[in-house]
């Protein structure tokens, strides 16, 4: 690490009270103060939670459309033929397409940010599974990407949907924003997230739900959150 990068960092961790729990409100403010990049910082929330993904029923997966949006312009590739693809082109997909699209991403041609697919084309997309999964890209009927309704899907991707899902260790890593967001922007959109994680609390997962909770920029020390508040949202 340069000594540039670690005289910011240090000046910035210096913000922080290290032996403080933050509720969400004075967390959201702290933050505010973090900014340091040339760029738009991404805020982004972590939670590592009292689940063993190794079990099928404790794999938290979903997807929420943030009220405020994520600030990020998103680029939507969509799997369909005929009247789908014709719904998907009018709610506004950047790439839609079949076998032409499949091809387009066998060479490595992947400029989009999320894929959508209706059911009947999961078997060609499946083809191209290896190069869409490891990207987090494969579409999933848990985050809407798999669906009939094509046209949602796209108007919900457009419009600020995360999709999230917890790593081998129980985290899960979310974007909730943009640091230029207003902070009442930047804690709804936490707190909407929080509320679709705590929905899928699995029946099976012993303890403590939201184990640990940290709030950062892209370029910033992270803030410890209040769990036992997170886990109170309803």
């Amino acid at each position: 690490m340069g000594k540039k990068i670690a005289k910011r960092l240090q000046v910035l961790q210096a913000k922080i009270d290290t032996q403080k729990v933050y509720d969400v409100q004075s967390g959201v403010s702290v933050l505010k103060t973090l900014a340091s990049a040339k760029f738009d910082e991404t805020v982004e929330v972590a939670l590592r939670l009292g689940v063993d993904p190794r079990h099928a029923d404790q794999m938290i997966r979903g997807a929420v459309v943030l009220p405020h949006g994520t600030g990020k312009k998103v680029r939507v590739a969509v799997f369909a033929k005929g009247i789908k693809a014709d719904e998907a082109k009018s709610a506004g997909a950047d790439i839609v397409g079949a076998d032409d699209l499949a091809d387009e991403i066998k060479n490595g041609n992947i400029n989009f940010d999320i894929v959508i697919a209706t059911p009947d084309m999961m078997a060609l997309v499946g083809k191209v599974g290896r190069i869409l999964g490891p990207k987090g890209l494969m579409p999933n009927p848990k985050t809407g990407t798999v669906t009939m309704d094509v046209a949602k899907a796209v108007s919900n991707a457009k419009s600020g949907q995360v999709n999230f899902r917890v790593d081998k260790k129980g985290i899960i890593h979310a974007p909730i924003g943009k640091v230029s967001f207003h902070e009442d922007k930047i804690r709804d959109n936490m707190l909407e997230l929080i509320r679709a994680i705590n929905k899928l609390k699995p029946v099976s997962a012993k303890g403590k739900y939201i184990r640990s909770s940290t709030l950062s920029l892209t370029m910033s020390p992270a803030i410890r959150l209040d769990s036992q508040e997170l886990m109170d949202v309803k």
